[in-house]
């Protein structure tokens, strides 16, 4: 049985494309589905709003579109959700003005104020009302970035070792050329990073003299380490003993699109720098991490044609993300963006970006059992 349901179509609801899915489950069980609705076009810029809709069946059926992010005309998006201990729901997000193209914030032709702003917001009703996003880039952003990104998809809340507790919002970046001789390609200037918080976030975007515990900032940063490995969007899961493993689309030419790091101190460092990951072949696209703890198993999530958007695939890793299987394919549809959240001990969910003739048709979401531990 196809157990699949459609909580995002293009055209509908007052919005030309829905994209950029996140899916987290709130402590109640409600599964919250995010995404950004587009309201002209499905271009990367221009009057996109930072969505949601609320399952209380597990994903078969969805309540109605909420509205939690506008910013004028201008763009709200890449959402980036996590759920805390107490059920409080964060919502990372970036914000920029309508015309703030990103080829135009990549060569410096937008101030700051219409560049790409990190904003929080959070709910305490498993997503039922949400506060106002408050501004956050003065810990998030570096001055001399300029493209940025959250996510796109969840973020995470450590739950091991002497980092338990932590928040770590993997995001990317670029960075301008190093003078008027630097001739790299566009590659050259992508740059992966995590921003952390812990004390869950309560001090993000307050005035330094009115916070009094340890605030949100930037942990790790990689870049321009090896011309083969480009990070940009990245995604992450805990390991048993504390390790975060990282996954990350690069944007170089090489023949494998993916790479992979370790931090052993919660996402302030790398153990070393991303490096090629072959066993996760694919387009350049961005993906979805899910670490099945009953299983000892990475879960990935991301499309497995090399050469387009398609073959929407779940992947496997029992040796710590060393090497992958590869699993039967969700679907042979184009497909593009997606994210992972476990269900019940039974199953996961899979919200991601699909349809008949384009990936961006709609935004689906299907139940998957997980098999019996091995």
């Amino acid at each position: 049985m196809d157990d699949s349901s459609v909580p995002y179509r293009s055209g509908t609801e007052g919005y030309t494309s829905f994209r950029i899915p996140a899916v987290v489950r709130a402590r109640s069980g409600a599964v919250l589905a995010f995404a950004e609705g587009r309201v002209a076009s499905a271009a990367d810029w221009g009057d996109i709003d930072v969505v949601l809709k609320r399952s209380l069946d597990g994903g078969r059926t969805w309540g109605p579109l909420q509205v939690l992010a506008r910013n004028g005309t201008g763009t709200a998006g890449n959402p980036a959700p996590v759920v805390l201990a107490g059920g409080r729901v964060l919502l990372l997000q970036v914000h920029n003005a309508a015309d703030a193209t990103e080829d135009r914030i990549r060569r410096g032709q937008v101030p700051p104020a219409d560049g790409r702003r990190v904003r929080l917001q959070h709910s305490d009703d498993d997503g039922v009302t949400w506060s106002p996003p408050r501004e956050i880039t003065d810990q998030a952003k570096r001055p001399e970035w300029r493209w940025y990104a959250t996510g796109p998809g969840h973020a995470l809340r450590l739950r091991h070792g002497p980092y338990a507790g932590r928040l770590v919002v993997p995001a990317n970046h670029s960075a301008p050329p190093a003078g008027p001789g630097d001739t790299g390609t566009e590659a050259r200037y992508n740059g992966g990073h995590a921003l952390l918080s812990d004390d869950d976030g309560a001090t993000m975007g307050v005035p330094p003299r009115e916070r009094s515990r340890a605030w949100g900032r930037i942990g790790y940063t990689d870049g321009d380490t090896h011309p083969t490995v480009a990070p940009n969007e990245t995604t992450a899961a805990e390991l048993p003993d504390g390790t975060l493993y990282l996954n990350t689309r690069t944007e170089t030419a090489a023949a494998w699109h993916r790479a992979d790091a370790r931090s052993a101190d919660g996402g302030a460092r790398l153990v070393a720098p991303f490096r090629p990951q072959a066993g996760l072949a694919g387009p350049v696209c961005q993906g979805s991490l899910l670490y099945l703890a009953d299983r000892d198993e990475l879960l990935f999530s991301g499309p497995a044609l090399p050469a387009a958007r398609a073959l929407l695939t779940l992947r496997t890793s029992r040796d710590r993300g060393l090497t992958w299987r590869t699993l039967p394919a969700v679907s042979g549809l184009p497909a593009a963006y997606s994210d992972l959240v476990r269900l019940d001990p039974a199953s996961v969910g899979l919200l991601y970006e699909t349809g008949d003739y384009s990936a961006y048709s709609t935004i689906t979401f299907r139940r998957i059992p997980v098999e019996e531990p091995a």
